[in-house]
């Protein structure tokens, strides 16, 4: 028998993993914080200034707090544009559900204060940050694709393409330096 037009067959899959809530949001979210900390930390980090990763990483965070309470805030709006009729959520509530993209920033953070405290150099901090994040993209790529339901290659090829956005911003911050 063949299948209706409107029935989508990636729906009838259990996700597996940590992304078994809301693999979406986790991938927008969680994407969406580790290139923007990957950009800070790439515009931040000037080569032959004085180096400041303590203020680098409160800037991180602060701008990845405000990116979150923005894009809540941003559904909240649009859900009242749009009229219609489904329950809303707080402001706060929204902004609240924005924690991954905040989360995803923390490894980050982390790098540029323990630099500020001493246990290795900012730019030393900054280098690993951006490889770090490129892999983290990699990996929560492949595991959104999975949680969706796609095999390994499949989903080997989503996190290729989630890295792909790191690697650019790697190779932008060099050309620019």
């Amino acid at each position: 028998m063949p299948e209706r037009a409107d029935h989508d067959p990636a729906a009838d899959v259990v996700p597996r993993g940590f992304l078994r809530r809301r693999p979406q949001g986790w991938l927008f979210q969680g994407i969406y914080g580790l290139v923007l900390a990957s950009a800070l930390v790439a515009a931040l980090d000037v080569p032959g200034e004085e180096a400041n990763p303590g203020q680098d990483a409160l800037w991180v965070l602060l701008t990845a707090l405000t990116s979150g309470a923005a894009h809540g805030y941003a559904h909240v709006i649009a859900r009242r544009a749009s009229g219609d009729g489904t329950a809303r959520p707080s402001r706060l509530r929204a902004a609240a559900a924005e924690w991954p993209l905040v989360a995803a920033v923390l490894p980050t953070v982390a790098m540029l204060l323990a630099a500020k405290a001493g246990w290795w150099a900012e730019d030393t901090a900054a280098d690993t940050a951006l490889v770090l994040n490129t892999v983290l993209l990699f990996a929560l790529g492949t595991s959104a694709a999975r949680a969706a339901g796609l095999g390994r290659l499949p989903s080997c090829r989503a996190g290729l393409l989630d890295m792909l956005i790191g690697l650019v911003i790697i190779v932008a911050d060099a050309l620019i330096e």
